[in-house]
């Protein structure tokens, strides 16, 4: 590999621990390879190595090389403290909880992005638009849904749908959805568990049992939708079809019936800032829009002959 001269490009993820990774599922790390394949200079962040300092926004910064491999995926070149706004581009991607210290972390790359970083997707966008949330934006495309503390209304929902499922606002993976059936059997103390007895907001969401086709990972990205997704199915007795819950991923051309649900909130997308979207739909409805770090576009890449990710640089090289 030769080393990428200082007039390059330079490209900077924020991620978690890069050690860690699964190459053949990462997004982060497709994202990685396609800006090398270009000729950027590849830098590589945690959230925690990200300061301030009298008003500039830096990062202790490790710049690497990457290769396509299960093993030895990455080549540690150099680490230095640098200042965010330096970089050409910056891509958000540390994944959820969306806690007090992401909020920061979206407040530094702010710095960055006035300091002259464009930064993927924009820090106001990760801060105002929850992935649960953001679909109340378009409740002419949502399963009846609610967002509540208030355990009567978990109640009353019930008893209006029969079967329910019930998840935080800021899980991620699947982590803590549980579906209510009929009999109505601890939807008591479910809604005392995701809203720590009424302190805090969760949803609840009509069941939908189209679910049994999946649970269709989407992309949008700047504002068009790819013709392709991943239909993620539920491993046998559960309820949850995301593959961190052991689901499995069938790519398949998106349907027509979808495609115009997810063309009508595509457009809104690229005003915003919001270059990357994974789009949730379960039947033709949605349920979630992901913005944060969506993930699948490698299982979508390997069973079809499109670089999703490189129309993602694409995107990005407009606007630099």
């Amino acid at each position: 590999m030769h080393h990428a001269d200082t007039a390059s490009k330079t490209l900077a993820v924020i991620m978690d621990p890069i050690d860690t990774i699964n190459t053949k599922k990462d997004t982060s790390f497709a994202l990685m390879l396609e800006a090398q394949r270009r000729g950027y200079a590849l830098h590589y962040i945690q959230q925690k190595d990200m300061s301030i300092d009298n008003g500039i926004a830096y990062a202790v910064s490790r710049q690497i090389e990457v290769q396509d491999t299960a093993e030895d995926y990455y080549q540690l070149i150099s680490e230095k403290r640098v200042e965010l706004g330096k970089f050409d581009v910056i891509i958000m991607r540390k994944d959820p909880p969306f806690d007090a210290e992401y909020l920061y972390a979206t407040q530094i790359l702010e710095l960055a992005e006035h300091q002259g970083a464009l930064v993927v997707n924009k820090p106001q966008a990760l801060r105002d638009f929850n992935e649960k949330l953001f679909t109340a934006l378009y409740p002419q495309f949502i399963p009846d849904t609610l967002v509540t503390t208030q355990k009567s209304d978990f109640k009353a929902f019930h008893a209006k749908h029969k079967d329910i499922i019930c998840k935080p606002l800021d899980g991620m993976g699947g982590t803590s959805i549980f579906r209510v059936k009929e009999d109505g059997v601890n939807l008591g103390v479910v809604a005392e568990v995701l809203t720590e007895n009424g302190a805090r907001h969760a949803m609840v969401q009509r069941y939908m049992p189209e679910i049994i086709d999946g649970d269709k990972r989407i992309l949008l990205i700047d504002g068009e939708v790819i013709p392709y997704c991943l239909a993620r199915i539920a491993a046998k007795d559960e309820t949850r079809g995301n593959l961190a819950a052991g689901g499995t991923g069938r790519a398949q051309d998106v349907s027509e019936e979808d495609m115009q649900v997810a063309q009508a909130i595509a457009k809104d997308m690229p005003d915003r800032g919001i270059l990357l979207v994974g789009l949730d739909m379960i039947g033709n409805k949605v349920t979630e829009i992901n913005i944060t770090s969506p993930t699948c576009i490698r299982e979508i890449e390997a069973a079809y002959p499109i670089n999703i990710c490189g129309k993602l640089f694409d995107a990005i090289e407009r606007r630099l």
